[in-house]
C-alpha cells in the first residue's frame, strides 16, 4: 500500500463513483459508524457535501480548508480517511507536484442484506454494539412479512405486453453510465483452501460445490477469527448439510462459537494492524532509538507479544489485554507496544491486568498518540518509580534507626524529690 504524506496546502477533489441517496445515510450511521467511528462517518458526509448539484464532482479544495471546516487536525482527518478506505467507502489517487493533488473517489455502503452476509462486517458490528442492539438493527432492516397464501399472482409477463420489431442496431457504450458501485474489501488470510479441503473426506463433502465465492467466504471467516487450516477444516466438517455442501450460516455460527470458547466469550473486532502512517516518526531512522521506534511502529501488538514469547502464541488473558488496550482504551498499536514493553520490564516480564489498566489510563488521559510520546511518558514514569522506591527504602531505614538518633533531654530532679530520697536513704543506714 502506497502511503503519501499529506500537507495542509495539498489540494483534493471529490469524485462520486456511485449513486448516493438518503437511505445510505441510515446505512452509514447504523451499520458502519459502530465500526469506523463517528469521526470517519462525519468525514464521509463532509466529502459528500462538497459534490456539485448533479453530485458528480467537487471543486478543488485545500486540506487546510477541510481542517477548518471540520475543526479537526490533519492527522485525525487522515486517520479517519484511512478507515473509510479500508472498509470500502473511499479510494484515493494522488498526482505529485510541488503541491500534491489528491482525488477522493466516493463509493456506496453495502446494502443491509450484503452487509449482514459479510462475516467480517457483521461480526465486527455484533461485537461493537452487543447482541441485543444487533438484533434490533437487523429487525429494523427486515422486510415486513405479508401472507400471500390466498392470493394469486396475475403479473403480466414481458412477452404478453411487448412485441419484437426490427430496429437499427445501436453501438452502446454503457461503462460511463452512472450506477451504484461498491469497493470490494481487501484482506489477507493465512488459510490454504486446498490444504483445508484435502483434510475433509470426499464422502462427506462434495468438492465440486466449493465455488470461488465460498472460498472467499472461508477466507473472510479465517481472517476475522484468526483460524488455522486444521481448525477451519474441523469446523467445516461440522457445517456440512445433507447435500454434502457447506452451510454458510452454520459455518459462521460454528466459527463464532469456537472463537468465543477459545477467548472466554469475547468476539473479534477490527483495529489497526500497526501504527497509522500519519502518526509515525517523520524522516529517516538512523540512531538506535530511531530503529526501536520503527520496530514499535511497524509491528502489530499481537506479533510484538509473540516476539516476547520467542514466537509462541500469546495466552488467552494476554489476548484479552490486547483487545482491552486496542478497542476499549482506543490506543494506537505502536503506543500499545511501548506500553507492553514498559510493563514487562517494570514487572519482571509479567502482564498484570490491574497494572496494565493503570498505565493505559495514564496514556489515555495524557492523549498519547505516537510512539515517541509514549516513550517519553514511559521514561518519566520509570524515573518516578525509581525515585519512589529509593525514598521508600530510605524511610524504612530511618524508621529502624530512629531510636539511635533521638536526642533525649536530661531531666533535673526537684528539691522535694531530693529531700524525699535523702530520707529514704537515712532509713537504710
Amino acid at each position: 500500500m502506497l502511503k503519501e504524506r499529506v500537507l495542509p496546502a495539498d489540494t483534493f477533489m471529490v469524485v462520486n463513483k456511485t449513486i448516493l441517496n438518503d437511505n445510505d445515510r441510515k446505512l452509514l450511521v447504523m451499520l458502519y459508524q459502530p465500526i469506523v467511528g463517528s469521526v470517519a462517518i462525519s468525514l464521509y458526509f463532509s466529502l459528500w457535501s462538497y459534490l456539485d448539484k448533479m453530485e458528480f464532482m467537487s471543486q478543488e479544495w485545500t486540506h487546510h480548508h477541510l481542517m477548518t471546516n471540520m475543526r479537526m487536525s490533519l492527522e485525525d482527518i487522515i486517520q479517519s480517511r484511512e478507515r473509510l478506505e479500508g472498509i470500502g467507502l473511499l479510494k484515493i489517487y494522488v498526482k505529485k507536484d510541488k503541491v500534491n493533488n489528491f482525488v477522493y473517489e466516493m463509493y456506496s455502503p453495502l446494502s443491509a442484506y450484503d452487509f449482514f452476509l459479510n462475516p467480517i462486517l457483521s461480526v465486527s458490528l455484533y461485537n461493537n454494539i452487543g447482541s441485543q442492539e444487533y438484533e434490533k438493527v437487523m429487525e429494523y432492516f427486515k422486510l415486513p412479512e405479508i401472507n400471500l397464501k390466498n392470493y394469486e399472482d396475475i403479473t403480466c409477463r414481458f412477452k404478453e405486453i411487448y412485441d419484437s420489431t426490427s430496429t437499427t442496431t445501436l453501438e452502446q457504450v454503457v461503462d460511463d453510465i452512472k450506477k451504484r458501485n461498491h469497493v470490494k474489501l481487501e484482506m489477507t488470510s493465512s488459510l490454504n483452501i486446498d490444504n483445508i479441503l484435502s483434510l475433509i473426506p470426499e464422502e462427506i463433502l462434495n468438492i465440486r460445490s466449493i465455488t470461488l465465492s465460498m472460498k472467499e467466504y472461508i477466507h473472510k471467516l479465517g481472517f476475522i477469527y484468526d483460524m488455522n487450516d486444521t481448525q477451519m477444516s474441523e469446523l467445516i466438517k461440522n457445517s456440512i448439510n445433507e447435500k454434502k455442501q457447506i452451510d454458510k450460516e452454520r459455518l459462521k455460527e460454528n466459527c463464532r462459537k469456537f472463537y468465543q470458547f477459545e477467548t472466554s466469550g469475547k468476539l473479534p473486532s477490527l483495529a489497526y494492524k500497526n501504527q497509522p502512517e500519519t502518526l509515525r516518526k517523520k524522516g529517516t531512522y538512523q540512531s538506535k532509538k530511531d530503529k526501536l521506534i520503527y520496530q514499535f511502529e511497524t509491528t502489530s501488538p499481537y506479533d510484538f507479544l509473540m516476539s516476547k514469547h520467542n514466537g509462541g502464541r500469546p495466552t488467552k488473558s494476554e489476548v484479552a489485554i490486547l483487545e482491552y488496550l486496542l478497542i476499549d482504551m482506543n490506543l494506537n498499536p505502536g503506543v500499545v507496544n511501548v506500553l507492553l514493553d514498559y510493563i514487562l520490564k517494570e514487572s519482571d516480564n509479567k502482564l498484570i491486568r490491574s497494572y496494565v489498566e493503570d498505565v493505559a489510563g495514564l496514556f489515555s488521559r495524557s492523549k498519547i498518540e505516537t510512539v515517541e510520546q509514549a516513550m517519553v511518558l514511559a521514561s518519566k514514569e520509570h524515573k518516578k518509580r525509581n525515585t519512589y522506591k529509593k525514598e521508600k527504602n530510605t524511610k524504612k531505614v530511618e524508621k529502624k534507626l530512629e531510636w539511635l538518633e533521638k536526642d533525649f533531654e536530661k531531666q533535673q530532679a526537684s528539691k522535694e524529690k531530693v529531700e524525699e530520697m535523702k530520707e529514704m536513704l537515712e532509713e537504710f543506714k
